[in-house]
């Protein structure tokens, strides 16, 4: 398979959160999934995938790229909020690493996701009401699995990055419990669970205007220096 560049997230690569879901997608539903990131996935490269029921593979030629496997560990996200603790601005709004990120990035509505978490005035927390753009289901009735864990990969990241910071995506563990509809928004909140030199690990949920949890996920982020 190829995976086109509309789906990047920094420049010749994969968004990280996206290519998880892709390799989670082909496990058995229903359980936790942890994902690595061994290298970074380029795009319009022949990508060659192995599987089985506890294990899936991406490789390009021999260099390995993603691993996935079922884990029972599930994430504990944050708590729902009430959106209007929502009080700050994203910190990638005027200076962003990865601006044609296809998650968190300043693509056209339906290009992209554009989820822009913001500061909710606890530290180490931010969230969004995000409205799914109904062309991001590509006229499917839900949207596809890998859509889902981009949504609970870059706003672990954007917990701990201040304007200017940049980070990459080195593992995410995710569980969905429920499908994300196009036209319909959500509740995302992310928050930080502290850092070990550049690891910065953090968690996320996605929620219905109910409150109830959609998804859920726990990450660790290498921090990019110099």
């Amino acid at each position: 398979m190829k995976i086109s560049e509309r789906f990047r997230g920094p420049d010749g690569m994969a968004n990280g959160g996206w290519v998880a879901g892709l390799a989670a997608s082909y496990l058995p539903p229903g359980r936790t999934v942890e994902v690595t990131l061994r290298a970074p996935t380029p795009l319009d490269a022949d990508i060659r995938i192995e599987k089985t029921p506890a294990l899936v593979r991406l490789y390009d030629e021999d260099t390995l790229l993603v691993e996935a496997r079922p884990v029972d560990d599930a994430p504990v996200p944050p708590p729902a909020i009430e959106p209007g603790r929502i009080c700050g601005a994203f910190a990638g709004a005027a200076d962003h690493p990865f601006p044609g990120c296809f998650v968190c990035g300043h693509r056209e509505p339906g290009d992209g996701m554009r989820i822009h978490p913001a500061p909710t005035g606890r530290p180490g927390e931010v969230a969004m009401l995000w409205h799914a753009h109904p062309a991001l289901a590509d006229w499917s009735a839900t949207l596809p699995l890998s859509h889902v864990w981009g949504a609970l990969d870059c706003p672990t990241g954007w917990a701990h990055l201040t304007s200017g910071g940049a980070a990459l995506l080195g593992r995410l563990t995710g569980r969905v419990y429920g499908s994300i509809f196009p036209d319909a928004t959500y509740l995302i909140v992310a928050r930080t669970e502290g850092r070990e030199r550049r690891k910065l690990h953090a968690s996320a949920g996605i929620y219905e205007p109910s409150g109830r949890l959609v998804a859920a996920s726990r990450a660790t982020w290498i921090e990019m220096t110099g």
